[in-house]
């Protein structure tokens, strides 16, 4: 009896461990698929209890010399930053130098506006604007002037803007909260907010990879830094990346607004494992203070705020596999994450210096393979595939390589929103957003074949017909556009602004 017992723990054992063992695998071929599918260039860390059961580093750092990704690889953290700042102001409140509710102007008398506290912008609910309304016309005027943190309490106070909404009355993300923190930080602690970062919790965290880079400097370091520079792709049919520092936009904005205490730190996947240890083990700011900073700030009205922000850290409303609270940041070409899971002491930390806002997407797959639920394996994007054959290959190649390959949904997914995007990227002007003002394509051809290719896929769409009406529009082919207007308002009796440019067609 008593060996069948034996038998039977030790089949339970060998069974868990097997589990473990599976799981890190499958993290580990899902990372590796992600990188062969072009989706990730990064590195990540997944630890348990302190312990690291998967690491790597995929792509490139720097793709002008080829230095690899890795955990050593410093990169920016961006608005991971924003836990630096918070975990000071945490920590000055653990001394009993501030308190939480405090009103800013009790440690920043000029601050103009007496019903902000500190938990306010902790949590993002102080109703701030951000702050370009407040020196954008000086910068019109001036535009070499460079803004930093010594302007700011004069810009704020001499050219007031209206607050967007009463303090803790809603809630809105914004840079802002945290500059403002940086100079409590600086006014309270009587030394630079940078000086109190590196001698409070970087030190004791054991961060020794992690600086302080101000945002115009982090796009153009020296060669010789081991730096994961941020990169894009200039359209959605690229297939070459450009370094975000050599984008003039870019560059001209982070050279004029030099603001710090939200984005301006670099660090490493292995320092940040450090920061999330010494959490935990509290060598930072007590147990009680970190209860506290983990519960969602309450809005006037008692209900938690819009995004769940405690006390600088988001608390995930999804508590399947206990209490999580994380911090992403995402930058021009690159997004970062640290995910904390309180109740299971597990730890991912995610970076990609290629793909913005891709990291809490995939941090948040990987928590869930971390907990023994099977995330279904990244597929290739056909529309991307297209798109490319299309540019390089021509049309007809295109055309055969996208219905060849559309039956094979094991390895390929087909998005019809993505095949649109990609059309008006084609298009240019006006109808595709530019954020970082690059200079204007125009592939009318490229983009009337895909649009048209896309109502051939997507024959019950009205968008997919309303948008290859517009371009037909601006190639001249009137007859043909206003059959497809007639199409998608024929889908969708809803879509109006189809409806009126039918109209103005047809008279």
């Amino acid at each position: 009896m008593k060996q069948k017992t034996l038998f039977i723990f030790l089949l339970l054992v060998t069974s868990l461990h097997l589990a473990g063992q599976n799981k890190k695998a499958y993290i580990k071929h899902y990372f590796s698929t992600l990188a062969k599918n072009k989706q990730f260039n990064g590195g990540v860390i997944v630890a348990e209890k302190g312990k690291i059961i998967y690491k790597s580093g995929f792509g490139f750092a720097d793709f002008s010399n080829k230095t690899p990704n890795s955990e050593n690889i410093a990169f920016p953290i961006a608005s991971l930053t924003k836990t630096l700042t918070a975990t000071a102001i945490l920590q000055l409140a653990q001394a009993k130098k501030i308190n939480i509710t405090d009103a800013v102007i009790k440690y920043l008398p000029q601050f103009p506006y007496p019903n902000i506290t500190l938990q306010h912008l902790l949590s993002h609910t102080s109703g701030l604007p951000a702050y370009n309304a407040y020196f954008d016309s000086t910068r019109k005027l001036h535009p070499d002037t460079v803004f930093t943190n010594a302007d700011f309490l004069h810009g704020v106070s001499t050219n007031t803007r209206p607050l967007i909404y009463q303090p803790g009355e809603k809630g809105n993300y914004d840079n802002i909260n945290f500059i403002v923190l940086a100079l409590v930080i600086e006014k309270v602690s009587g030394i630079s907010h940078n000086d109190y970062i590196k001698q409070h919790i970087l030190l004791p965290a054991g961060m020794t990879n992690t600086l302080l880079v101000a945002y115009k400097t982090q796009y153009n370091l020296p060669i010789n830094f081991p730096f994961a520079y941020p990169y894009l792709f200039p359209h959605k049919y690229s297939d070459s990346v450009v370094k975000a520092k050599d984008v003039p936009y870019i560059a001209n904005y982070w050279s004029t607004y030099n603001f710090s205490g939200f984005g301006d730190y670099v660090s490493t996947l292995n320092d940040l494992l450090n920061y999330d240890k010494a959490y935990y083990n509290g060598k930072l700011v007590q147990q009680n203070t970190i209860d506290d900073a983990f519960q969602p700030v309450k809005l006037n009205n008692g209900k938690n705020n819009f995004a769940n922000f405690g006390l600088g850290w988001q608390i995930d409303k999804d508590s399947s596999f206990g209490k999580v609270v994380y911090h992403n940041g995402n930058a021009t070409g690159l997004s970062c994450i640290l995910v904390r899971n309180i109740s299971k002491h597990q730890t991912i930390i995610i970076f990609d210096n290629i793909h913005n806002n891709n990291s809490q997407e995939l941090a948040f797959k990987t928590l869930k393979m971390l907990n023994g639920i099977k995330v279904p394996l990244p597929k290739k994007s056909l529309a991307a595939e297209y798109a490319r054959v299309l540019v390089n290959e021509g049309a007809v190649v295109a055309r055969n390589r996208l219905f060849n390959l559309k039956s094979d949904t094991l390895h390929y997914q087909l998005s019809e929103d993505e095949m649109n995007l990609i059309g008006y990227d084609f298009m240019g002007g006006s109808n595709n957003p530019n954020p970082y003002k690059f200079p204007e394509e125009h592939k009318y051809q490229e983009s009337l074949e895909t649009l048209k290719i896309n109502t051939e896929l997507f024959p019950d769409s009205w968008n997919a017909f309303d948008s290859y009406g517009e371009i037909l529009l601006i190639v001249g082919q009137k007859e043909t556009a206003i059959k497809m207007y007639k199409k998608s308002v024929e889908l969708n009796p809803g879509n109006t602004a189809g409806q009126k440019i039918l109209e103005q067609l047809l008279k």
